[in-house]
């Protein structure tokens, strides 16, 4: 290999035309590949620590090529690198850059490696990384939740269903529903990473290689489990691309849903928590205004994570076996989504340090609807051993004769109630009271008081 001393794409002796301006610049991935350096220069030394044990180089080349590898890397770090976007990405940059600085024996470094196997190990690499940070920003966003369960087991609000008065809950118990729903969402990212840790490397262009190379001990250098067991599949393989996105737009469901819970919560017309100057905005013709702008955020930028997994889904559907330029789009539609929702989840996190609970306004709201209308049901089915469908009629009743004539529940005298189901007294008065219903809820994974301690002591356990 000779050095490329006209800044031109290595492929280019093969090719007798110049490529047009504009298909370099779309071509071209330099400005959205370029983070991934530290991953490139990471798997480039592992590789020519093995060619120099599978004796493929000696020892002063590898020794010169880690070193101008490193110098590299101090090189990008330190903002020093001149990165040239005719070399259309961070892998020949790279390259490039190793022969300046050591001369025709940069060109070993490529010896039994295509940058087909060559990007897919750093992207995987990199993944792997990204993945376990938002696994860790995950467990900051349970920790918080749980804090505010915490301090709010006893207070009341109203369960809704189809945004009406429900069931009587405690606030921790609809703040719990969250962690069990980021929990799931760490046990995908979780899952993703048994997937991207078989190791490509060494796979080379598609068919494998025939030096003598040592795959095992770069998959154990680079932290892999094993080795991809199909060439062809291993560098057209992007499953692992789609689950990280996957994984990404689902969480992301689940931020915009807690963001648009909040929204409404926050409403004048629900007035269930306040938000702190903090995390909200004013208006610019409207002085009284504190609008939350950053839950509005959060839920906005939810269909960007759609997106960029319906991309790859699109990308991938129509292609045959195995490489194809297609596939270049993949990391910058991950970085996107990464980036995306590592932002998010940080947002999130603030805002849930920065809210308090109106647990006044709670209780009232709590007090409208008739909500322990499903308990006097279910006295009638325990007490009176009724079918639970004539409880339901005979409690149906008793809330029209309320509603009629503008009484809660609690406020019917014990004779009106009797006019309607003879068979009841006043021992029927407790099933009214909301923290009764709630704590009667002692099925597991109900709202009683007892049932959420337990939960959150072993949520806490479980980080």
């Amino acid at each position: 290999m000779s050095k490329n001393k006209n800044n031109k794409p290595i492929w280019n002796t093969r090719i007798s035309k110049v490529s047009s301006n504009l298909f370099k610049k779309v071509g071209g991935s330099l400005l959205i590949d370029k983070r991934l350096f530290n991953e490139d220069i990471e798997a480039s030394i592992v590789h020519v620590e093995m060619l120099f044990k599978q004796k493929l180089i000696n020892f002063k080349i590898k020794n010169k090529i880690v070193w101008g590898l490193n110098r590299i890397r101090n090189e990008i770090i330190k903002k020093k690198f001149q990165f040239n976007e005719n070399l259309e990405d961070i892998h020949m940059n790279i390259e490039n850059r190793l022969f300046e600085l050591i001369g025709e024996e940069a060109g070993f470094i490529h010896t039994a490696r295509s940058r087909n196997d060559q990007v897919i190990t750093d992207f995987k690499i990199w993944l792997k990384k990204a993945t376990k940070e938002i696994i860790k920003i995950l467990n900051i966003t349970i920790n918080n939740i749980l804090k505010s369960a915490n301090k709010n087991v006893e207070t009341i609000m109203p369960g809704f269903t189809h945004l009406k008065n429900a069931q009587p809950v405690s606030f921790a118990h609809y703040l719990l529903a969250y962690v069990e729903m980021f929990n799931r969402d760490k046990k995908r990212f979780n899952s993703n990473l048994d997937n991207l840790n078989e190791n490509p490397l060494g796979v080379a262009a598609l068919t494998g290689t025939s030096f003598n190379i040592d795959r095992l001990y770069t998959t154990k250098k680079l932290k892999f489990n094993k080795p991809t067991k199909n060439s062809i599949d291993t560098v057209s393989d992007r499953d692992f691309v789609i689950d990280f996105l996957y994984s990404s737009s689902a969480c992301s469901i689940h931020i915009s849903r807690i963001a648009e819970e909040f929204i409404i919560w926050n409403s004048d017309a629900f007035n269930l928590i306040s938000l702190s100057d903090k995390i909200v905005t004013g208006s610019s013709i409207m002085p009284q205004k504190k609008n939350p702008d950053p839950l509005e955020f959060l839920r906005g930028k939810t269909g960007g994570s759609f997106g960029n997994l319906f991309s790859m889904l699109t990308i991938l559907k129509g292609l045959p076996l195995s490489y194809f330029k297609d596939l270049q789009e993949d990391k910058e539609l991950v970085f996107k989504s990464f980036d995306q929702l590592k932002n998010s989840l940080i947002i999130l996190n603030d805002i849930l340090k920065n809210f308090s609970v109106n647990k006044k306004r709670m209780l009232e709201l709590a007090n409208v609807g008739y909500i322990t209308a499903t308990d006097l049901a279910d006295y009638m089915v325990k007490e009176l051993n009724y079918p639970f469908r004539k409880a339901y009629l005979q409690t149906a009743k008793i809330i029209n004769f309320a509603e009629k004539n503008k009484k809660k529940l609690n406020e019917l005298k014990i004779e009106e109630i009797k006019k309607i189901e003879p068979k009841l007294n006043s021992d029927v008065f407790k099933v009214f009271d909301l923290k009764y219903s709630i704590n009667s809820k002692t099925s597991f994974g109900g709202t009683s008081f007892v049932n959420i301690k337990k939960m959150i002591r072993s949520y806490k356990k479980d980080l």
